[in-house]
């Protein structure tokens, strides 16, 4: 059909696809595009091969709830940097979907979480589905499930809504950062998130302002240290805030992160004693189930409050946003719903005038998100400086940076290509 593809590039069209029931649907579909986009197969790719790492350096704990707990609590880090590199095998795993006109969609690294409910649960349902029905795809797999609502099933539903994405941006032959809308800029910054550096008093100054030199000019910190702590943990974290002010000046823009970690007389505590000293935010101070607890913390500070990794849809969003609880929204399109729900929530932050800095546990899907929406919605992406070489590990094109600026990828989708020559053992699974 000569005009098929601009028959389809109208989204509004293509939108209400969606709405007619599936035996229509599908049939609009294949008129429009043959079978080219009927799904064929989804696998899991298990890959594996040699990593080097450094053991003894960048290996510091944060703190978390379940350090309440003294047995359960490490002891405090320090780096040894006289142990020697070591090579051995690590196993990554990535989604796979096939059309039957050929077309590949790729994603991944994927948490193992992941992988059981995407074959055991998503797999058979994707199956001889169009998979440019992004959108109904989404809303139907949602619904066929009564735990949708969070865990290990909407992280695997994120995984397929990125991978969809990704068939999608092949087809029409384009980055997915233009079906969302186009480039608003030329590129993404990303700040330096700190994760695993040593918050030893006297370590951080020197880290803090190698990185600020590289580029980094905004950074966030990871607090190790909670109420189990005691008011010693308390004055470490007040000490590594002071370290890191005092190393970068007032021109950076600093953030810290308590990963769940905290009660409100800790974080109100901490909140006061480092007001003078400007942070961006304080992250996760509490579970995303302690909204009383933001509450109270957002009426007795002027740090600005985040929070939202642990967020599973729009809907855990807007009830934040809607109490007035947080200014900076952390959703991750690994977890929340995919590139589609993450869009979502962009405009509900909007609506707000909360900013979002989609959590960084991968890169694709957040980069060509940000790169697609207003800078003042959101500014930066996350780039976890340790564990992105990693993460991206097995990958011919890896998104990395080492001064703070992310180039926008210019291949189709979102350009995920494996590097065969990394990888020693695959198994494709199926089930």
């Amino acid at each position: 059909m000569r005009n098929r593809r601009k028959f389809l590039s109208d989204i509004a069209k293509a939108s209400a696809f969606a709405f007619l029931p599936f035996p229509a649907r599908q049939l609009l579909f294949e008129t429009a595009y043959g079978n080219d986009t009927i799904i064929d197969s989804v696998e899991i790719l298990q890959i594996t091969g040699p990593f080097t790492t450094q053991p003894g350096i960048n290996h510091q704990f944060q703190v978390q709830p379940i350090h309440i707990y003294p047995e359960l609590r490490p002891t405090p880090y320090k780096d040894d940097p006289s142990l020697k590199p070591m090579t051995s095998d690590i196993t990554q795993a990535y989604i796979r979907i096939r059309t039957k006109g050929g077309i590949e969609g790729l994603y991944g690294m994927l948490e193992p979480e992941t992988v059981t409910p995407i074959l055991q649960q998503l797999r058979p349902f994707l199956l001889g589905k169009d998979a440019m029905a992004v959108s109904a795809l989404w809303d139907e797999l949602y619904r066929n499930n009564r735990h949708s609502r969070a865990g290990h099933y909407m992280m695997a539903l994120s995984a397929v809504d990125n991978v969809l994405w990704d068939i999608r941006g092949k087809y029409f032959k384009t980055p997915v950062y233009e079906l969302l809308g186009g480039a608003t800029r030329k590129n993404v910054g990303a700040y330096g998130s700190c994760l695993s550096y040593s918050v030893e008093k006297g370590t951080i100054a020197p880290r803090a302002k190698e990185l600020f030199n590289q580029g980094f000019i905004q950074q966030k910190w990871f607090m190790a240290y909670g109420p189990g702590d005691g008011n010693a943990g308390l004055r470490k974290n007040i000490e590594a805030v002071e370290e890191v002010r005092d190393a970068l000046g007032q021109d950076a823009q600093i953030m810290f992160d308590a990963y769940q970690g905290w009660d409100l007389p800790f974080a109100t505590a901490w909140c006061r004693a480092v007001d003078k000293y400007n942070p961006y935010w304080i992250e996760e101070a509490f579970a995303v189930n302690r909204l009383e607890s933001f509450l109270q913390l957002r009426r007795n500070t002027t740090i600005p409050l985040a929070t939202g990794e642990h967020f599973y849809s729009r809907w855990e969003v807007l009830d934040f946003l809607q109490a007035g609880a947080i200014e900076i929204v952390q959703a991750d399109p690994e977890w929340c719903g995919g590139v589609s729900e993450l869009v979502k929530i962009c405009s509900l932050a909007s609506a707000y005038g909360a900013k979002v800095y989609p959590h960084g546990h991968n890169i694709h899907a957040a980069l060509h998100v940000i790169a697609s929406q207003s800078p003042d919605v959101c500014p930066l992406a996350e780039y976890l400086i340790n564990h992105m070489p990693y993460k991206l590990h097995f990958q011919k094109y890896p998104l990395q940076t080492a001064n703070g600026i992310l180039a926008l990828p210019t291949k189709p989708g979102f350009g995920i290509e494996l590097d065969e020559s990394r990888i020693s053992k695959r198994q494709e699974l199926t089930s």
